[in-house]
């Protein structure tokens, strides 16, 4: 039996209020799931917090913790980073560590560990130059970027519906990249 503990990061973007479907969607297909958000998403959710926490029997991670203290989260199988800011994105591209989420996708890049990104980014966003060499980066390090056609398709600034957001994708990426 392989592990099968994904590790799931989420941005402060709009889906991030329906990460509870992407858990049960995971932990239906068999997924151990221990959840982590950047600060912001993390105020965004505030209420939802233990009931997310109890859906996955794990602390939902916010910041780093003192390095003397383990984590209390079992080592990941595949991490998947959804949904995935501009600055998220950019940062990792980058190599830089501004939150735990952004650290953690980090190491995964540098450890070639499998890391599957979806951003959630508008049209705005998404024309930027330095958005589009992210991508390529991170597609270049082998990390499995889902954005456009098979990933998720930006719309205009506020004309998205969050609630559609394509978690399935991520998942069946996750699926795919599960060491066999």
């Amino acid at each position: 039996m392989h592990n099968r503990v994904l590790h799931l990061l989420a941005c402060a973007a709009p889906p991030v209020r329906y990460v509870d479907r992407a858990v049960r969607d995971a932990q239906a297909r068999g997924w151990e799931v221990c959840l982590g958000m950047t600060p912001t998403a993390a105020t965004w959710c505030e209420e939802r917090l233990p009931a997310l926490a109890a859906l996955t029997g794990h602390p939902v991670r916010t910041t780093h913790s003192v390095p003397w203290r383990r984590s209390g989260w079992p080592p990941s199988a595949v991490t998947v980073l959804a949904p995935g800011t501009l600055n998220t994105v950019n940062a990792v591209a980058l190599g830089l560590t501004p939150t735990w989420v952004a650290g953690v996708a980090v190491e995964a890049v540098g450890k070639r560990w499998p890391l599957v990104v979806m951003p959630c980014v508008n049209t705005g966003y998404g024309a930027h130059p330095r958005f589009a060499r992210s991508l390529d980066e991170l597609r270049a390090a082998g990390v499995r970027v889902l954005y456009g056609p098979g990933g998720f398709v930006p719309n205009e600034s506020g004309g998205g519906r969050p609630e559609e957001f394509p978690w399935h994708l991520a998942l069946d990426a996750a699926d795919a990249a599960l060491p066999r």
